[in-house]
């Protein structure tokens, strides 16, 4: 078996739209459709699935690629996440945000 690429994220979620504040409206992922529980975003998708939320700090984190980082941190804590770490230059060159969503899941903005 090999791994040919990234399909989906699933992001577990309590709330549908308070999620979609934060990854669609302040991080700019599109909508592509949604379904009862589900939202899809994006290309790669990512999935909004309300559920139970299980967050924890030694889970995955999702990296996003963003223009700007600073102005991507600052609208993404408007939009109820929660800055961990602010931007700053990292060792291996890139700027980086490290934050919480809404329901805990930990989240970077990279550049």
């Amino acid at each position: 078996m090999t791994v040919r690429g990234l399909r989906r994220i699933i992001v577990s979620v309590a709330d549908l739209d308070r999620a979609l504040a934060l990854y669609r409206d302040a991080l700019g992922f599109q909508e592509k459709y949604r379904a009862a529980d589900v939202v899809m975003l994006g290309e790669p998708e990512l999935m909004l699935h309300r559920r139970t939320p299980t967050p924890g700090p030694a889970g995955t984190a999702v990296s996003y690629l963003v223009d700007d980082v600073d102005a991507a941190t600052a609208a993404a804590e408007k939009a109820g996440a929660t800055v961990v770490d602010p931007p700053a230059g990292q060792p291996w060159g890139e700027r980086q945000a490290v934050l919480t969503d809404p329901d805990g899941h930990v989240f970077c903005l990279v550049r």
